[in-house]
């Protein structure tokens, strides 16, 4: 059985054009952190993506926040 805060996240996910963007988003960034975190090595410009792409995940998973704060308790 799901909770509370998955069945929120599946419904916005479904109705919400801004949250589903976010979430796609945040699944693609997980994705490209994972590669970079099976390397051994990065380069320096892969070091600096890296962070970047870890900035935007946070950024994003903020902004879900947000929007999940606004729909609680609805």
């Amino acid at each position: 059985m799901e909770d509370k805060e998955g069945l929120l996240k599946k419904r916005l996910t479904e109705e919400d054009p801004e949250f589903k963007k976010l979430m796609e988003e945040h699944l693609t960034f997980e994705g490209i952190l994972a590669d970079f975190n099976e390397r051994t090595h990065l380069t320096p410009a892969e070091e600096v993506e890296r962070k970047r792409i870890q900035k935007l995940k946070l950024s994003g998973k903020d902004k879900m926040e947000a929007i999940l704060a606004k729909h609680r308790g609805k």
